[in-house]
């Protein structure tokens, strides 16, 4: 069943990017591990390549293609045993909120680096003391003969070190409803006052700089202001759609990508002279995950088709990013344990999936979260 629909040059862009892995990022991916980090130039390949902010408008140096390029980056860059050079965030995360809010020159300015990876950008939301409950942030700004000073920190913030742009979520400390008191700005690296901490020790995501970010008395001009005052909580509701929906194909992709590997494995690792995927007990452990892994694609691809519609499928999404991120990380969890010994290699690539799934149900929103808003589609 092929619920979504490749062209010609769908399937071209696909093997130029799988040439693109395999000759600038797989390489790599050993020592940005070690390194904890992705170097700039490594972005701004992609971006040279046109790998990078694919459904940017050609008006703005994008190449203005439809969300199926960003499905296939999502789906190849899964395989890539690396997390720092992850670009839907860039690319389909935090861009899209330019795209979308941003005034004309603001879309001007910073869009063409975007696309050309000169421009490496980070959404601030997360501080020490507001995950989730986004009304709970702390960070304020206030507005001062044409500028606006912002003060307080932001934690675990991905691209923290090599975001050039930052979309900041602050708030407005004389409004009391903690739903409009809540804008977005737009801060450029090096801008007095903002400072960046240094590299977060993860459990995973090992090649992925996150970071805390520090403002004392950050002066930025009223112009970074992006959309409207008072209406960053809404603004950041609308981009939740796409957000959730990529952190599913992510993860669905992953899952399939594990299960794929340990399947090989087992069909060529030798357990008393006869291959381990010859026990009934393992083929029966694969056939019971590639069905979800099956059943979950055919509700992601048909998201994906709606999605392309534009419809309203926020409920939907919720269920997916929930669903899917707890698959895959049952299925790391159960493929470890059918390798044996072998799990406890540092070298087995499973150990390194298992570490960087953890954090899946997380972010985005946790899947409580999630269930929450599922619940509350079915008035409970």
């Amino acid at each position: 069943m092929n619920i979504l629909k490749y062209s010609e040059k769908h399937s071209a862009f696909r093997e130029k990017f799988r040439a693109f892995v395999k000759k600038e990022i797989l390489p790599n991916a050993e020592k940005w591990e070690q390194d904890h980090m992705v170097p700039k130039q490594a972005w701004k390949k992609m971006g040279q390549e046109g790998f990078l902010c694919p459904c940017v408008q050609p008006e703005y140096g994008g190449p203005g293609l439809d969300f199926l390029y960003t499905v296939i980056i999502i789906e190849e860059m899964a395989r890539t045993r690396q997390t720092g050079l992850i670009s839907y965030l860039h690319s389909d995360i935090i861009v899209p909120y330019i795209e979308s809010f941003g005034s004309e020159w603001q879309k001007k300015k910073y869009l063409p680096g975007c696309v050309s990876g000169d421009i490496i950008t980070a959404v601030g939301m997360t501080e020490p003391g507001a995950g989730s409950d986004l009304a709970s942030i702390s960070t304020i700004a206030v507005e001062e003969e044409g500028h606006v000073i912002i003060n307080g920190s932001k934690t675990f913030i991905s691209n923290g070190i090599n975001c050039d742009l930052l979309i900041i979520a602050v708030k407005d400390p004389l409004i009391e409803n903690p739903h409009k008191a809540i804008s977005l700005y737009l801060v450029e690296d090096k801008t007095p006052g903002f400072k960046k901490g240094g590299k977060l020790e993860k459990m995973g995501m090992h090649s992925q700089d996150t970071a805390e970010l520090f403002f004392t008395n950050c002066r930025i001009p009223v112009e970074n202001l992006l959309g409207e005052k008072g209406v960053g909580f809404v603004m950041l509701m609308k981009k939740l759609q796409q957000e959730r929906l990529t952190c599913s194909i992510m993860a669905l992709n992953k899952a399939e990508y594990v299960l794929e590997w340990t399947i090989e494995y087992c069909k060529n690792t030798q357990v008393s002279g006869r291959p381990l995927s010859s026990s009934q007990s393992v083929q029966f452990a694969f056939a019971e995950m590639a069905t979800e892994a099956r059943m979950s694609r055919l509700f992601v691809e048909n998201l994906i088709a709606d999605h392309m519609e534009k419809k309203d499928i926020v409920i939907e999404t919720s269920m997916a990013k929930y669903q899917t991120s707890d698959m895959a990380n049952r299925f790391a969890n159960r493929c470890l344990d059918i390798i044996g010994s072998y799990a406890m290699d540092e070298q087995c690539p499973l150990v390194r999936e298992l570490r960087d799934l953890k954090v899946m149900p997380i972010f985005a929103g946790t899947n409580e979260i999630m269930k929450g808003i599922i619940a509350k589609s079915m008035k409970l």
